[in-house]
């Protein structure tokens, strides 16, 4: 009898632990705002807030680029070079028109055979471009992306677009290897499936036309 109140207890506290280890997790996890709604996103957004969203092959990490704090919290958070520059979504042609500076019409034609689509393209820049997003170049990486959750969190304006992952380390493909690569410092993950495609998006250069990557 003794012997069964004994393993009674410690079956108790085996149960206790793991309950506060899981209570802990989800505690921790609950820090990271679960929403499912473009439209719910775009406040976040609004008020500097880091971004987790689906791409066409990964997650991604986004936040307003005009809106420095928001920005450098955000190459912390990866750990990634401030010179080397960020990519930025948009949603249609008229957002383009703001960030690019001058190209010729011949060049243009070939984005539009690509976009919306997984293809970056580089651009020469333009004046409203700030240092923290172009970083030591004089031109600015944008994508049209074909994914609906993606290019519809742009509707209001551009947003940064940067794999989900610490830089050197795979990038995260749902929710949980979100959380996994950041415990903490990712605001809203908004949630949805990948568009299926194995690699990231190549990037060009819009006037020589070569492929960077």
């Amino acid at each position: 009898m003794q012997k069964r109140i004994k393993n009674e207890a410690c079956k108790t506290g085996v149960s206790r632990v793991i309950c506060l280890i899981v209570g802990h997790i989800k505690m921790k996890f609950c820090h990271m705002k679960i929403i499912y709604q473009v439209d719910e996103a775009l406040p976040y957004l609004k008020m500097g807030c880091i971004l987790a969203y689906p791409t066409e092959a990964v997650y991604g990490l986004g936040c307003d680029p005009f809106n420095e704090k928001a920005v450098n919290t955000l190459l912390k958070l990866k750990q990634r070079e401030r010179g080397k520059g960020l990519i930025l979504l948009i949603s249609d042609w008229a957002q383009l028109e703001l960030l690019k500076g001058t190209v010729p019409e011949d060049r243009l034609n070939a984005v539009r055979e690509t976009w919306p689509g997984p293809i970056t393209w580089i651009f020469p820049k333009s004046a409203m471009i700030p240092e923290w997003i172009c970083g030591d170049h004089s031109s600015i990486a944008v994508r049209m992306s074909a994914h609906p959750m993606a290019r519809a969190l742009c509707k209001e304006g551009p947003i940064v677009s940067t794999s989900a992952n610490i830089a050197g380390n795979p990038p995260a493909m749902d929710e949980a290897s979100v959380h996994h690569a950041f415990p903490e410092g990712i605001d809203v993950v908004l949630s949805g499936p990948l568009g299926g495609n194995k690699q990231p998006s190549m990037i060009y250069d819009v006037l020589k036309g070569n492929r960077l990557r």
